[in-house]
Order: structure tokens, then sequence, then C-alpha cells
């Protein structure tokens, strides 16, 4: 904590004693809580308070628009998307109840949306064009060992024939040749053909590999006799001949064990200026709790996640072209946890911070590196502490963006592990040997955390809970603005709602960050009290917004070339300080690999300001940007949306 934040924390506390010891000498324990409350409802209004420590306002929709908000994403309109699906709620999910709202955080407008698919869990990134990519979500919900009633589990299925693929409809029947247990297919599928071996050299043939294809298949009937214990060949119900001769199925143990969450193909544009979903070609694999990134190309890259047969995808990898609106996969295979926190640098290589929300082997893909995805060579990063504690961290590419300095906030154990790290770990990718060194540290150890870059380059830290899911009691009622120019904390206003899983936050073109959702198990420390979605929304306006005056910023061009400026005019203009261009978020389970404020250089002449935009494709991504100015205060403008093609 710096010495101006020190010195103001201690005036705070000493303000506070006072009251708590004039109170308690008066009425008792009653008028002691309530004065106590009183005062500091009193205090946090005070305009001298709101300067300094910003102030947090509570937003609470409308019965009828309220939803379990698991995704929100800052659309080239101002508005914000906010995508719930079926919300981590089995009842929804059953009725096909999927939920979308857009809301206007200016006019205070909200809208209903249809919503394709069942959303929850998603990936999503910002397109070149405005549109949102969104790609992934849920095709079952998970049944935990006592709920499942029919075993079952993953076939995979071998097709031996080199000259045709063998096409499967659900409901097929896989019939034990040692076991003679019958299990049924819930999904089609196409299984390829076997693919020829030749030897290189000689040409002789070696032989023929077989096309395999993945189905999750479930016993007929109810009970553990139904069940296997072992491996075994499966013959196929209704073909004949040379295909069933050449097409079978193997399959592990088939049991009541729990069954994960299974993740979709579909994928989505959502049009910010139409307020819909465009259907696009489907990802080649099924993925829940995947990362979406912007590659170099300009494709989007999907990696990780659950797939529709509840495992966590191998590996395989695949990019999203915008022009063709398909997908296809990477050469080679890199298998990442899910939801993996993955940037682009500005070299054109990926950055995994090791950051990640959740599912995966703990001793698999988690190790920070960079990745250079053309070659997929992986280099690993030294130096982090509490390695073992990195999921349901956070990181952020702390501004401005040229710097290539990343913070890693808070993080748990794997799993439903009540292990929290207070630590943040800072690693500067432009050094000649980059390494990660610990940061200021939180006061509590914390998972969930949120973090925002703001257009003064702090970076708002806010939320999280000690423990998984906030079990206990345990969310942090505390916000930090992070200052990379000291590397320290300093304390601001508290938030009024806990943030835990499923939460997330965003800046807002008014320079506002936008706090949503929360998931807690349980809403009382002994653990007794089923925890209830956090459906209101949470906005706190930074201490930069309580000072006498803000510049003004208006006309300009819509759209800016790399390497090219452009003229903007603000009566303000001999007070500008500094021009950040920041891309906006796409934010899910605290991952938002999307948020980047950018440094632009800039002349001043009268009422004018002529903006300059780097020529770096990697470091400025083509799409939609908010444009700020701040003053020699550090209080920003409004934003101008400014499109960088």
């Amino acid at each position: 904590m710096n010495d101006q934040a020190g010195r103001r924390r201690a005036r705070r506390l000493a303000i506070g004693t006072v009251v708590v010891l004039a109170l308690a000498g008066m009425n008792g324990p009653w008028l002691y809580r309530f004065g106590t409350e009183k005062y500091h409802q009193y205090q946090i209004n005070k305009p001298e308070y709101k300067a300094e420590n910003g102030k947090w306002e509570v937003v609470e929709f409308p019965e009828e628009y309220r939803q379990n908000t698991i995704h929100a994403a800052l659309l080239r309109t101002g508005k914000v998307l906010l995508v719930a699906g079926s919300g981590n709620n089995q009842d929804n999910f059953d009725a096909k109840k999927f939920d979308t709202r857009i809301w206007d955080p200016v006019k205070g407008t909200i809208k209903k949306v249809p919503t394709p698919s069942d959303l929850f869990c998603t990936g999503h990134t910002q397109l070149a064009n405005g549109n949102l990519l969104i790609a992934g979500g849920t095709k079952r919900y998970e049944k935990l060992k006592g709920d499942v009633t029919k075993a079952g589990g993953l076939m995979i299925v071998h097709n031996e024939n080199p000259d045709k693929p063998i096409t499967l409809p659900a409901g097929t029947k896989f019939t034990g040749k040692e076991n003679g247990r019958t299990f049924v297919s819930k999904d089609s599928i196409i299984v390829p053909r076997a693919k020829k071996n030749f030897d290189k050299a000689t040409g002789k043939f070696l032989g023929n590999t077989p096309g395999i294809y993945r189905v999750y298949v479930e016993a007929q009937k109810s009970g553990e006799k139904y069940a296997t214990g072992t491996q075994d060949n499966y013959r196929i119900q209704g073909l004949a001949g040379t295909d069933a001769r050449n097409t079978y199925g193997i399959a592990q143990k088939l049991a009541l064990d729990k069954k994960d969450f299974q993740g979709i193909r579909d994928s989505y544009e959502f049009d910010p200026v139409a307020e819909r979903y465009i259907k696009v070609d489907p990802m080649n694999e099924a993925r829940w709790y995947p990362t979406l990134t912007t590659l170099s190309d300009g494709k989007i890259l999907s990696v990780s996640g659950l797939d529709d047969i509840g495992q966590l995808v191998p590996g395989k990898n695949e990019v999203f072209d915008p022009k063709t609106k398909k997908w296809t996969y990477l050469d080679k295979v890199r298998q990442f946890p899910t939801y993996p926190a993955l940037f682009l640098m500005q070299n054109g290589k990926v950055f995994y911070s090791g950051s990640n929300a959740g599912y995966g082997p703990d001793n698999v893909g988690r190790d920070p590196g960079v990745w250079d995805v053309d070659t997929n060579k992986f280099t690993k990063l030294p130096g982090l502490s509490d390695p073992g504690l990195m999921e349901t961290s956070g990181t952020v590419l702390l501004p401005p963006a040229q710097d290539e300095k990343f913070m890693v906030v808070g993080g748990g154990g794997v799993g439903e592990s009540a292990q929290s790290s207070n630590k943040t770990r800072i690693i500067d990718l432009k050094a000649d040997d980059p390494k990660f060194v610990d940061g200021p540290t939180l006061e509590k150890g914390t998972r969930y955390p949120s973090s925002s870059i703001l257009p003064d380059d702090t970076v708002l830290v806010s939320g999280g809970s000690e423990d998984y899911r906030g079990r206990g009691d345990s969310n942090i009622l505390q916000a930090r603005l992070y200052h990379p120019d000291t590397n320290t904390f300093e304390q601001v206003a508290d938030p009024l709602v806990g943030r835990n899983y499923h939460s997330g936050s965003l800046l807002l073109p008014d320079g506002r960050v936008m706090f949503f959702g929360s998931d807690s198990l349980y809403s009382d420390k002994a653990n007794t009290k089923p925890g209830k979605f956090e459906q209101r929304i949470e906005i706190y306006t930074p201490p930069y917004l309580y000072r006498d005056s803000r510049p003004s910023l208006s006309g300009g061009p819509q759209t800016i070339e790399r390497g090219d400026s452009g003229t903007f005019t603000s009566q303000h203009a001999s007070t500008v300080k500094k021009v950040r261009l920041i891309r906006p978020s796409a934010s899910t389970h605290v991952t938002d690999v999307d948020q980047r404020s950018i440094a632009l250089d800039y002349k001043v002449s009268g009422d004018k300001i002529t903006v300059t935009v780097p020529k770096n494709k990697n470091l400025v991504q083509s799409g939609w940007y908010m444009l700020f100015v701040d003053d020699d205060q550090g209080t920003p403008s409004k934003a101008q949306w400014v499109k960088v093609p």
C-alpha cells in the first residue's frame, strides 16, 4: 500500500474508532449497531469520501427481467449483453428456458433476447466487425453419484473399412460380447473410414488404422446389475455383412459413477445492432467451459472445454475464420484445463498465465508459459508462487498494453478445495529472461477475484471468496485499486454485494465498472442453507468521477487504420495528459482475455487532439475500441467508439 493510501486508511480507522467508542457508551448493543450502520451510510455518501474512495450502487432489475447472469460483454453500442442460458438451473434446462438480456446502463432499459441454445458456460470474444462470437454451451447437466440411475459412459466406435464412413443414428444398441449387456447411444454419429498405411520407402502396405468416434451410451434399464466393471468389445445391432464385421465398439467400465457436464458444438455471432443471435458453422468439438482468443491472423482460437460425453477435450484445438464462418482443427494437439487464460502477445505468440476455472487433471496443462501456436512449441515460465493454487485465479494485462506486463491475482486449489492464495504475481514478458515475481499481497486468500482496467491506468480488483463458491459465508467485501507505476494496492470503498463463482466485471464507456453474478453453494457460515444466485448488478463509480469536472471529447473519425491518426475535439485539450484505447470486455468465470488498454501518441493544437494508433496488429487487434482522454488530475472523458479495421 502506498503512503497516501496508508494515511487515508489510518484516517478512516481513526474516525471509525471514535464513533464506535461514542456509541458504545450510549444505549447498549442495539443502538451501537444501528448507530454504527447509520453513521457508515452517512460517511460513505459524503462528497469528500466519494472523491477518495468512490461509491458502489446496486441495480436491481424489475422481476420479469432478472436472470442468473453467467456471461457479460460490452457491445459497441454501449449496451451490455447479459447471458444466462439456463443459468446453472436444471429446471430451466429441462424446460429449455434459456435467457439473454440487453441492458442500457445509461437509459436503464432492459430487453429480452431470444436465446437459441443453452449458452450456459459458453466461450466468447469480440470480433473485428463488432459482433460477439459465442461458441459452446451445455448439452447435459452433471449428475452426482447417487443421482445416476442408469449405468453409462464412453463407447469408442471403430470402423475398419477404408472405403467408407459409417453412420449410426441415436438409439443405436451396443451389446457386449463377454458381458452380454446392451447399451444405447444418445447421439447420431459418423465414424470416419479407416486410414491405409504404407511404408514411404518401399510402398509396402502396412495395414489399416481404424477410424474412431466417441459416443456416450447408457444402459436400457436402471440398476446396478446393468453396470459393467471391465473392458469389453461390443457388437452393433442393426449392421449386417461387411459393415457388421468392420464396425464395433470398445468400452471400459460403464457404471453408475458421477456424470460430468456435456458440451455443445453450436456457434453464433451476436449482432449488437440487430440485437440477435446469428447461427454460424458449429465447432468440430463440443465444448463446455472453452476459452476463445483472437490470433495474429484475426482468426479465433477455441481451446479446452468438456465435450459431448463429458470428458475434457483431449487437446484438439480449432480456429474460426470470420471470413468463411468455418472452424478447422489445428494440426497439433495441446491440452489445457477449462477456461484457460490465453492472451495474444505482441510477437504473435500466446501467453498462458496458468489461470483457469476448473475441470482437467491437476498435472496436465497447468504450467504457465508462452505458446507458439504455429509450431506448437510451449516454453514454460518460472517463478510462479502458489503454483498449485491457480484454479479460479484472475489474470489481467496491465496498462498500458505496450509494456506487456501481466498480473495474476489470487486463486485456489484444484476442484472443491478450501485452499486459496493471497498472492499477486507479476511477469514482464519483454524482459530478457521473463519470470514471475510477487506483487503486493491481498488481505485474504481470494478465489474468483474480478479485475477491470480503468482509463487512468489503474486496475480495480474486487470481490471473490476465501473458500470454494463462498462456502462458510467467505465472500470478500473489499476492493482495491492497483497502481502499476508503483506496484501498490490502494484501498477504496467496499462493495455491497458478495461475488464468487459465476461472477465478473467490465468497464463501461462512462468510466464506471459493472459487476454481475455470484453463485454461492450456501448462504450461511454453517453451510446448512442453500445459496441463492445473485441476480443484482452492482456499479462502482471510481474516485475520478467525483472531481469537479471531466474533459470533454467529441467529433473525430469513427475508423482509424493502424499507423494512422485521427483528430478529436476537446474544450479541455490543453489539460490532456494521456490517451487510451481500451478494448471492450467479454467476461465469464473471472476470465476476460479481451480487455486491454493501449497507450496512444497524441498532439494538441488549440481544442484539437490528434491521436495515432500503433502499427502492431497483435497489440491493436482489429475491432471496436473505447477511446478515452485523461486530464492532468487523472480524470477520464466519456469514451468515443473507434473502429480499427
